[in-house]
Order: C-alpha cells, then sequence, then structure tokens
C-alpha cells in the first residue's frame, strides 16, 4: 500500500453465492446471484461507502473467482494491493439458504483450506498496519496457521494504538473445539482497544452471555470500549465511565447476514468522525438494518446519507 488507509481489515474473503429465491433450500433454489463476502471484506466496503479509505489484508486463489473478488473490491473502493493470490488453494465459496426473519444458514466450501488463512507474518503491510485511523482484525483469523502467526505480529507492531479491533465473530465449524477460540481470543484481546461481538461469540470469549457482564469481563481484560450486540434488544456498548443502550431499528427482514458487517463499517466511520458513543451505535445499527432489508451484503452497504435519512425519530438510551 503506498499510503496508510483510514481503515485496514484483516481477513476473510470470499464469493458469496446466494439463491435469488427466498424460502426454498438450496436444493430448490434455481439461480443465485454472486457477490464479494467475507466479514472483513464487508466492513471494508461498509466503510468504503462512507467515504473512508479502505484496505484489506487477505488471499485469494489463483482462479476466475479470485480475479473477480480483486476486481470487485477495487470497484467498492478498497484498496486490494495488501491481498495475495495464492498459487495452491482455491478461493473460498459461501452459499446461503434464505428464510426469513431469521434463519439464514450457512454453507461454507473453504477446503482444504481457504486462501485468507495462508496470510503470514511476512505478508503484512506494516506501515499501514501501524498507521490506519481503524485496524479491525477477526476472530476467524485466528483459528488456523500462519494466519494465527500473522495476526500475533500485526497485533504486535500495532502495539495496541486507539482503535484496534476485535471482531468476535466465532464460527464454530472453523475451530476444533470452543476452547481452542477461547485460548486464542484470550490472547488477542491483550492486544485491542475495541472488542465487539453478540451474546453467544461473547460466551467464547470471556464465558459470559448476559450482556452487562459481558461487556464488563471485557473491560476487565483491558479493552477500552466493549460492544455487545443483543439482537432484537439492541446493543449496548460500555467504556470505564459511560453505559449506552441503543433499541434495533425496526425493518423487514429479507436477509439478515449483512447486518453485522454493516454495523462494523459504520462503527468504524463513526470512530474516525469523533462522535459520541450514543450517536455512534445509533447511526451503526440503523446501518445494518438497512442490509437486514436487502438481499446481498457488499453490495448492499448503505451510504452516510441513506443512514441519515433514516435516523430521524430513532432514539438512544444513556445511562
Amino acid at each position: 500500500m503506498t499510503s496508510s488507509p483510514e481503515v485496514l481489515t484483516f481477513g476473510r474473503l470470499g464469493v458469496d453465492l446466494y439463491p435469488l429465491q427466498s424460502g426454498v433450500g438450496l436444493d430448490r433454489a434455481e439461480t443465485f446471484g454472486k457477490f464479494l463476502g467475507g466479514s472483513a471484506a464487508n466492513v471494508a466496503v461498509a466503510a468504503a461507502r462512507h467515504g473512508r479509505r479502505t484496505g484489506l489484508v487477505s488471499r485469494v486463489g489463483d482462479d476466475p473467482f479470485g480475479r473477480y473478488l480483486l476486481a470487485e473490491l477495487d470497484r467498492l473502493g478498497v484498496d486490494p494491493s495488501a491481498v495475495g493470490t495464492d498459487p495452491g488453494l482455491k478461493t473460498p465459496i459461501t452459499f446461503c439458504e434464505i428464510f426469513p426473519p431469521d434463519d439464514f444458514p450457512l454453507y461454507f466450501y473453504r477446503e482444504p483450506k481457504a486462501p485468507d488463512l495462508n496470510v503470514g507474518p511476512e505478508d503484512l503491510p506494516i506501515a499501514s498496519i501501524e498507521g490506519a485511523g481503524v485496524f479491525w482484525v477477526t476472530v476467524t483469523g485466528l483459528s488456523a496457521e500462519p494466519s494465527r502467526a500473522a495476526h500475533a505480529e500485526a497485533l504486535r507492531v500495532r502495539g495496541r494504538r486507539r482503535h484496534t479491533v476485535l471482531d468476535l465473530d466465532y464460527r464454530p465449524m472453523f475451530w476444533s473445539s470452543p476452547a481452542e477460540a477461547t485460548a486464542q481470543v484470550a490472547t488477542a484481546l491483550d492486544h485491542v482497544t475495541i472488542a465487539v461481538g453478540n451474546r453467544e461469540e461473547c460466551e467464547v470469549a470471556v464465558g459470559e452471555t448476559e450482556p452487562e457482564r459481558a461487556a464488563d469481563a471485557l473491560l476487565e481484560r483491558g479493552v477500552e470500549l466493549a460492544i455487545v450486540k443483543q439482537g432484537p434488544r439492541g446493543v449496548l456498548a460500555k467504556t470505564r465511565d459511560e453505559r449506552v443502550e441503543v433499541p434495533p431499528h425496526p425493518v423487514d427482514v429479507v436477509n439478515g447476514l449483512g447486518a453485522g458487517d454493516a454495523f462494523g463499517g459504520a462503527l468504524c466511520h463513526g470512530l474516525l468522525s469523533g462522535w459520541g458513543l450514543e450517536r455512534i451505535l445509533r447511526f451503526a445499527n440503523v446501518a445494518g438494518a438497512i442490509v437486514a432489508g436487502r438481499l446481498e451484503c457488499s453490495t448492499a452497504m448503505p451510504t452516510s446519507a441513506e443512514v441519515e435519512q433514516l435516523l430521524t425519530g430513532t432514539t438512544g438510551k444513556v445511562a
């Protein structure tokens, strides 16, 4: 990378193939849409939609899907220069089934290994990691070597600078056991300033599902900001001297899979804008709701103007 991005994410990248028919299983689906996917990539795209200069650290296969992803990152405003091409692994594909409002099974095709887990310490854009306004990593990247070592090195050189974010993003199919994930998350938490996850992910990270206790446990690990997504109860965020809880924004759900990544990109934008915590959460909540009301993930990410239009009438609860 020729200059440090405002937002740099590190992690999963692949192709999403989503059925264009809702309410049917993959065995009955007849047509599919092809989209850029992967949580780290989606967060970068979401931040770019808010006008942020973004980049991604990842890998693709040396195949047509890999070439598609590199071109799509560039088209969507994400610098792909730190996305390598792996000569021996295929670009991963993810299928989903769409059963609104709350059932969206995922089927990951990442065998024998996804290229994004083959990023090693030698592949890291060190200056960009040090200089990014927000550096965003995910728990999935800790699930295998050499990606695990690369994440450790990235967090070491980052030096727990402000806005170093760990997306708890726990996917059980990528781990041999929850205990292995807990051990790796425990190490990573010592190097980040912000942790974001839902109740189930918090249980893996710190052994707590109750939002207040989960947030407090994350703060005890040294993060400056703990964000716990509560589903239909909205989102809770805590620092050492502030607590903010924001209700969800109502939406007719089409596909809930990209909402968390839209939340993440909006969170990055709010942090870099220097907003107060309540405004950040309200903005990010609405961004997530917009994407939940659309089929795709990456290309569904809203602009700031779209979010602001829907913010009218939403309120937060500050205690």
